[in-house]
């Protein structure tokens, strides 16, 4: 596999197999000078662009249309903000702006099937930046809820949110999934006509219908976590805007719907998420979860996220979110790694290979062994997954061999299995550890492959 995003059913975030390969509304805006509007924009783009689609797509009932309209919005800021000076709000202006482009688009094109009085105010009023303001805080856990409704494939419902809710590309989603990108670009516009035809409402559901949907959402939140936890392709290991996102709509599930599973998610996600700043080094690379500063992991939602997880684990059904919770939990008790009780990781991995089995947790549970009862009894495991052939595309499990044979001295197998996994990472941070990783390697040895 190309990228992060494991196979379907495994663990996104890989937390074993990682330990061992290792703004916008409210900001005082309207001081910014001329000069600093394109990078202004480009600022609030990456922060603020899903959000802003998302609402458009409820103000507007398509997606196409609603992403044509944000781009005209941005457009407009880039021609009107240095003339008329940033607004204060620039997000419900860029929302009213897309909305009213959008409509443009449909009077010139002439191709619409809901009378424009639905959709837009008198023209003469210009942008409202009220307009996106009632139910906007829901508008992503909306979209959600659409791209994940029973109707679509779920092999859909997840290419679906993951191009319109984290915006990767349909590149870096096809690598994903092992398909050509005009596969994956295909399969997202069927899922489009879909809703569109079958008249799919853009709403959070009653509760009658959540248990059939539940699943996955909680799912496709995850990936958004994941996503922003360990993003995928590109120099930057984490994407804060996407993870603090998927935590906030963690947040209003559990509200809604009190689930021990929805507990164990968000319990997840505080957990993993009190460790990313210790994650990154000053220049931006991967610092391992044995090397991490643990001074430096949040408290706060250390101690929230252990309060969720022993509520969770309370339930008569103990699911696999929170089994992964439980886990991260065990990490962030210890307060250094040679103090993590790695035999209680085992006992959780081998519980969660029981209620969701997938080679990803298999993988996890081998790293932990070697851990705890040497690089050798990890080794083998690794091996064994291998020999399956069913994570040969997944980069993780080749720099966790690397790393096991590079601690039993098994200097060439190491160089061999580091190669193998650059030659899958998309990520920079994680290549240019694995290239130090070889680096550091071939120093000490005589590599015969490189002659």
């Amino acid at each position: 596999m190309g990228v992060s995003l494991p196979p379907e059913g495994g663990d996104p975030v890989g937390l074993e197999a990682s330990f061992i390969l290792y703004g916008a509304e409210g900001s005082p805006m309207a001081s910014i000078a001329p000069g600093g509007i394109p990078d202004l924009l480009d600022s609030i783009f990456r922060s603020e662009s899903r959000r802003i689609l998302a609402s458009l797509i409820r103000l507007l009932g398509d997606f196409d249309l609603a992403e044509d309209g944000m781009h005209d919005a941005f457009a407009a800021a880039l021609e009107a903000w240095p003339r008329d000076g940033v607004p204060d709000r620039p997000r419900a202006w860029l929302v009213s702006t897309g909305r009213f482009k959008a409509i443009d688009r449909l009077r010139r094109t002439a191709r619409f099937s809901t009378p424009l009085d639905t959709l837009a105010e008198p023209p003469d009023e210009g942008p409202s930046e009220g307009l996106e303001e009632e139910g906007v805080e829901d508008d992503r856990l909306r979209l959600i809820f659409t791209c994940c409704h029973p109707a679509l494939p779920p092999e859909a419902c997840t290419a679906l949110t993951l191009r319109e809710v984290c915006g990767l590309t349909t590149e870096a989603i096809a690598r994903a999934f092992l398909v050509a990108p005009s596969t994956l670009a295909q399969r997202i516009v069927r899922a489009k006509a879909r809703i569109r035809d079958a008249g799919i409402p853009y709403e959070i559901p009653g509760r009658a219908e959540w248990p059939g949907r539940l699943d996955a959402v909680l799912r496709v939140v995850y990936l958004v976590f994941n996503e922003g936890y360990s993003a995928s392709s590109g120099e930057a290991l984490t994407r804060p805007d996407l993870s603090g996102e998927a935590i906030r709509l963690g947040r209003l599930l559990l509200e809604l719907r009190p689930d021990a599973e929805v507990m164990g998610l968000l319990a997840l996600m505080l957990l993993q998420e009190s460790r990313r700043v210790a994650r990154v080094s000053p220049g931006g690379d991967l610092v391992l979860l044995e090397d991490q500063d643990r001074s430096r992991w949040d408290r706060a939602l250390i101690v929230e996220g252990k309060t969720l997880v022993e509520q969770a684990l309370a339930s008569p059904r103990v699911g696999a979110y929170t089994l992964q919770a439980a886990i991260a939990a065990v990490h962030a008790e210890a307060a250094e790694a040679s103090a993590t009780d790695w035999a209680q990781i085992i006992g959780l991995y081998t519980l969660l290979a029981r209620v969701a089995p997938s080679p990803v947790v298999e993988l996890n549970r081998a790293v932990a062994v070697a851990m705890r009862d040497g690089p050798q009894a990890g080794l083998d495991l690794v091996d064994a997954l291998l020999a399956r052939r069913e994570l040969e595309g997944y980069h993780l499990v080749h720099s966790a061999r690397a790393d096991l044979c590079r601690r039993l001295g098994r200097t060439e197998e190491a160089l061999v299995s580091y190669r193998q996994a650059l030659g899958l990472v998309q990520q920079g941070p994680e290549r240019r550890f694995l290239e130090r990783r070889v680096a550091e390697l071939q120093t000490s040895f005589s590599d015969p492959l490189s002659k």
